[in-house]
């Protein structure tokens, strides 16, 4: 089983993002950075397919800076059994991404991401990927396994699961379910050090979507009370349909 996960290093979701002086992208003076969390879920999908499988290959690959080598190695140390490292700025345009990342995972059994980056939030990579490659694929899948050929994925959709039969090979995106991402032990840590990481310069894709400006968001006005009780409600619902536009 050759499976393929595809990874993006981000800022953490924890950190205080500042708009860098050029104004159209983020100032990463003392920013740290991770893997998308999303993107951990499917590197663990990754490696409990090959668990229970009991036979494959788990390759992690990322397109991004050298710094990215730092996220991949992370992989590397929860199980992945080797490294892809496509240097190079990843941009917005999530299409350019798709046509760089296809040719990377073509061969695959199965491919898997993240349902979205935590960074930009597109949720299109994946799709995008299987799109180009001809390939069935289902997205927000929190749950699958293999039978026979086939994958059968379960995606949590309003009042109950929508399950999924698609044929291999295939593409799926993971989002937060059964796929509780392990830590990465002390052995693992020092393994991954020794494991194969390949770098090699990202082929050109045109991108027809670009940053302008990024702007914070504006300040929250104050709070309004505008009573207690149901004395309150008329009131409370004038301005909702006056001054808010909510109703």
């Amino acid at each position: 089983m050759d499976i393929r996960v595809c990874i993006k290093r981000v800022p953490d979701t924890e950190a205080r993002i500042r708009i860098a002086d050029d104004g159209v992208s983020i100032d990463r003076s003392g920013l740290k950075f991770v893997m998308s969390p999303y993107d951990e879920f499917a590197v663990e999908a990754g490696l409990r397919t090959k668990e229970e499988e009991g036979e494959g290959e788990v390759t992690a690959i990322s397109l991004g800076e050298e710094s990215s080598q730092e996220t991949l190695r992370a992989a590397l140390a929860m199980g992945a059994d080797r490294g892809v490292l496509l240097t190079g700025a990843p941009g917005s345009d999530g299409l350019a991404a798709a046509r760089i990342l296809a040719p990377e995972v073509e061969s695959a059994d199965l491919v898997l991401f993240g349902v979205k980056a935590v960074d930009d939030d597109q949720q299109q990579v994946g799709a995008m990927v299987a799109t180009l490659l001809g390939r069935p694929c289902a997205t927000a899948v929190a749950d699958f396994e293999l039978q026979d050929g086939t994958v059968v994925a379960r995606r949590e959709v309003e009042g109950g699961t929508e399950v999924v039969e698609l044929e291999l090979p295939a593409v799926l995106t993971i989002t937060k379910g059964a796929f509780e991402p392990r830590y990465a032990s002390l052995r693992g840590i020092m393994a991954a050090k020794k494991k194969p990481l390949e770098t090699r310069e990202a082929p050109a894709a045109e991108a027809r979507l670009e940053v302008r400006g990024l702007e914070n968001p504006p300040e929250r006005p104050e709070g309004k009370i505008v009573g207690e009780g149901p004395d309150a409600v008329g009131e409370l619902v004038r301005l909702l349909h006056e001054e808010a536009n909510a109703l």
